[in-house]
């Protein structure tokens, strides 16, 4: 699985992913991950050269009929997409023959035709759920994301791109850099030889929010707690049946 990231601020994911489980992943090329920043298409007026020689880029402006904050602009996030798509493109035919046939003597990941995802990130959209992350780890050789800004993008980059609009809650973020993240997380769970033991994944077997681990009896305060009786008995029946419950 390959993450294609449309972000202003690509370095907001390098602890997140440099460390554990996705650190882990990445270098062992179970998944990738790259960045796309939408600046580097900006061109016209809103591109402008200092005397200084510093360029600014533009990627915002003030949002019809009015009202506050700023609206990401359609024109650089389209073009970072469509580089995103590209780079795909041209990856999958440099590993096949002619037109992008198949090369029979390789086998590798880059042979597979890719099934692209662009992703937009909209509260009021489809919740994202495990059952959606399965579904994406099966379906698509590459997602790329979309990262908003400010008071959102415009919307004639979702009608343009067909974007699929997700939410991962009822909520208002300051950019899309998080959902992403959670996106990254939980599609790469799905991926066999991401995790350690892939029978491991909580949603996989009945697994309870209330979890326990040595030792048994935990003094704090000069009050015991205690591990409940039924995870130390050993009856596996009961054990799932606690769980069920919890």
């Amino acid at each position: 699985m390959k993450f294609h990231i449309i972000t202003l601020f690509p370095e907001m994911f390098d602890s997140y992913l440099n460390e554990s489980i996705l650190g882990r992943a990445i270098k062992e090329k179970k998944i990738s991950v790259s960045f796309v920043n939408p600046r580097k298409f900006v061109t016209g007026k809103y591109k402008k050269v200092w005397p200084d020689g510093n360029i600014s880029a533009q990627v915002d402006d003030r949002p019809y009929a009015g009202g506050p904050g700023m609206v990401m602009r359609a024109e650089p996030i389209i073009k970072a997409v469509e580089f995103a798509q590209a780079s795909i493109l041209k990856k999958f035919l440099r590993y096949s023959d002619k037109g992008g046939r198949m090369a029979r003597s390789q086998k590798s990941s880059q042979n597979i035709r890719p099934n692209i995802l662009v992703a937009n990130f909209i509260p009021s959209a489809e919740k994202f759920d495990t059952k959606i992350a399965k579904t994406f780890a099966k379906k698509y050789t590459d997602i790329i994301m979309i990262c908003g800004r400010y008071e959102g993008i415009d919307a004639r980059v979702d009608k343009i791109l067909k974007t699929k609009k997700i939410s991962i809650g009822d909520y208002v973020l300051t950019g899309g850099e998080i959902p992403a993240m959670i996106l990254v997380d939980s599609i790469s769970r799905q991926i066999e030889g991401v995790l350690g033991n892939f029978n491991s994944r909580e949603e996989e077997r009945v697994s309870s929010s209330e979890v326990y681990t040595r030792p048994e009896v935990l003094i704090y305060n000069k009050k015991k707690y205690k591990v409940p009786a039924v995870l130390l008995s050993g009856n596996h029946k009961d054990i799932e049946n606690w769980k069920k419950r919890k």
